[in-house]
């Protein structure tokens, strides 16, 4: 795909860009992703991280990685830690060393004293809860907090008492002074610093109150030199406080912010408050469990950088919140795994099938293509004997006119291999089926049988041609297509978001894989065939035992012709 012709093309922020260039010549592009390491991330993050990098790449500028690291309560390096690998899996790399809003604290310090001497900052002593119901509602004015009118001197001092650890948390915080009727509620006096007592993962115990976001982001654009500070729509009114921010503190430089839509995506929770209660309910495994659209999750789920990238191509950059079709997503895998998977056979339900017209020792080889389109990929040798598995929803005994496959009395066709021919059964205690006798035409490798007429194809391993494994077959985690929406999201889980099943996978394909995972090189893609497409699950497998993620069905349900307008309008 041409990314940069894309965006160039259909990007709005692209138009604002180039009208900034236009007007000022000697105006380097300069953008950063700035993320909070307080979780993984996820698909939205993901669209993000391709913005800001692909216009980065394509204005010949620079694209800083900063972490928002200003509340040391939800923050953990572990998350730093993925989130910088995420990032690099995705292929991008950003300018210089990794940047940290701690590294400004002491003149983000600074810079909140400036306010205080200017009359436009406070020491506050109301509750979070007072703080709250002081601030009005979008129908009611807020009313000014009795400690607002303090002296520049009080708050100076008190401020250096919140610095020293003189107060507890909650006991007081520093507060912006702007005003209380405002019809933006968030420049009814936002708090610009809070107490927290808790070793920070960069600056220890160094310090002891935080900045804000709202205060803490605009001031690292600025210090860094960013020209242009892109996120989505819901900081919006944010940027009111953004820009008050920048004025009226002696900052050098004017970064610019911009909004776009968020992704937002059917049957999924982007939400990292949710996912974790999803995680702490024990619904999924953890954040890279692959039922929810974490980088982590889809990577384990066999997504590639390449399909990632071309789904957030796909979508675009628009000013409008839409709910995007999982089905484009799965369609952007299915169309590369579609020409790079390996083609092999695995039974995921086996059922035994006994050819009586051989004797024990027959065996045959087939060669078969690894892929039907590319011979360059090679192929892989199967062997066919006198009894082999198939999968258990490809035999039915009562006779059904619409089932295509084999039947008792009906012929089917072996992939590669023979037509075999069903005339009896044997059922274990319980009544289940355990054998199908059958007769196979030994007179059919390659031809059509007698009657000329084609029966329908199936797939089969050899029983001495088996590897045992796990497949785990994902669906959608909710039943809903908009959870986000819901109070109680919990209530619209799919109970069968995960099915496993154990089966058979061929052999030989099987002990390459296994000297694959010995050998940490694992990232390797399957279509099983008439299954689905899937990929090794290298968290769970082992030397001794393969597990199997179906990464996405066959077939494919997106149509490109049904894109809505809003999904690619320049706003």
């Amino acid at each position: 795909m041409d990314t940069k012709k894309e965006i160039k093309n259909n990007n709005f922020i692209c138009q604002i860009i180039n009208k900034d260039l236009n007007e000022n010549k000697n105006l380097s592009f300069y953008t950063r992703f700035p993320p909070e390491p307080n979780g993984y991330l996820h698909i939205g993050h993901a669209k993000s991280i391709c913005l800001n990098f692909e216009l980065s790449s394509l204005y010949k500028g620079r694209c800083n990685l900063r972490f928002d690291d200003t509340n040391p309560l939800k923050e953990n390096i572990k998350y730093i830690k993925s989130i910088k690998h995420d990032i690099n899996w995705l292929g991008y790399k950003w300018h210089g060393n990794v940047r940290y809003a701690s590294e400004y604290f002491l003149k983000l310090y600074q810079y909140a004293q400036e306010l205080i001497k200017k009359g436009l900052a406070y020491v506050d002593h109301l509750t979070k809860e007072q703080i709250r119901e002081y601030r009005g509602t979008l129908n009611t004015p807020g009313k000014n907090s009795p400690y607002r009118n303090r002296t520049i001197q009080e708050n100076i001092e008190l401020f250096e008492k919140m610095k020293k650890g003189d107060f507890s948390e909650g006991e007081a915080c520093l507060r912006a002074k702007i005003n209380m009727s405002s019809s933006s509620i968030i420049m009814r006096d936002p708090v610009l610093y809070r107490i927290i007592f808790i070793k920070h993962h960069q600056t220890q115990n160094k310090w002891c109150i935080y900045p804000m976001y709202d205060f803490a982001h605009c001031l690292s654009d600025s210090i860094e030199g960013i020209t242009h500070s892109l996120c989505t729509l819901e900081f919006q009114d944010n940027k009111f406080l953004y820009n008050w921010i920048l004025k009226n503190t002696s900052v050098k430089h004017y970064p610019k912010q911009y909004e776009f839509s968020r992704l937002n995506l059917e049957f999924s929770i982007l939400s990292k408050r949710k996912i974790k209660i999803l995680i702490d309910k024990n619904i999924i495994e953890g954040w890279d469990d692959p039922r929810i659209p974490t980088l982590s999750a889809l990577r384990r789920k066999g997504y590639t950088p390449s399909s990632i990238k071309n789904f957030c191509q796909k979508i675009g950059v628009t000013k409008q919140n839409n709910l995007i079709e999982f089905s484009m997503l799965e369609h952007c895998i299915r169309k590369e795994l579609n020409q790079t998977a390996i083609r092999t056979m695995a039974i995921l339900d086996p059922i035994k099938i006994f050819l009586y017209n051989l004797d024990s020792n027959y065996k045959e080889e087939f060669i078969v293509p690894n892929h039907p389109n590319n011979p360059e990929m090679g192929t892989h040798k199967i062997i066919f004997t006198n009894t082999i598995y198939i999968d258990r929803s490809d035999f039915k005994e009562k006779y059904d006119k619409k089932y295509k496959r084999l039947k008792l009395g009906e012929k089917i066709r072996l992939r590669y291999s023979y037509i075999i021919h069903a005339e009896k059964i044997e059922k274990d205690e319980y009544g289940n089926i355990s054998n199908i006798i059958c007769y196979c035409d030994l007179n059919t490798l390659g031809r059509k049988p007698k009657d000329n007429k084609n029966p329908a194809v199936i797939h089969w391993i050899s029983e001495k041609n088996t590897l045992s494994a796990e497949f785990k077959l994902y669906d959608q985690l909710f039943n809903i297509k908009n959870p986000e929406q819901q109070e109680n999201f919990l209530l619209y889980i799919n109970s069968k978001s995960l099915i496993k099943k154990f089966g058979f996978i061929e052999k030989k394909i099987g002990e390459e894989i296994q000297k694959k995972i010995s050998n940490n090189n694992i990232e390797i893609f399957f279509q099983f065939e008439r299954i689905g497409y899937f990929c090794i699950d290298f968290i769970d497998s082992k030397k001794n035992q393969l597990v199997f993620n179906r990464t996405v069905g066959l077939r494919d349900t997106w149509d490109s012709k049904k894109i809505k307008t809003k999904n690619i309008t320049n706003n």
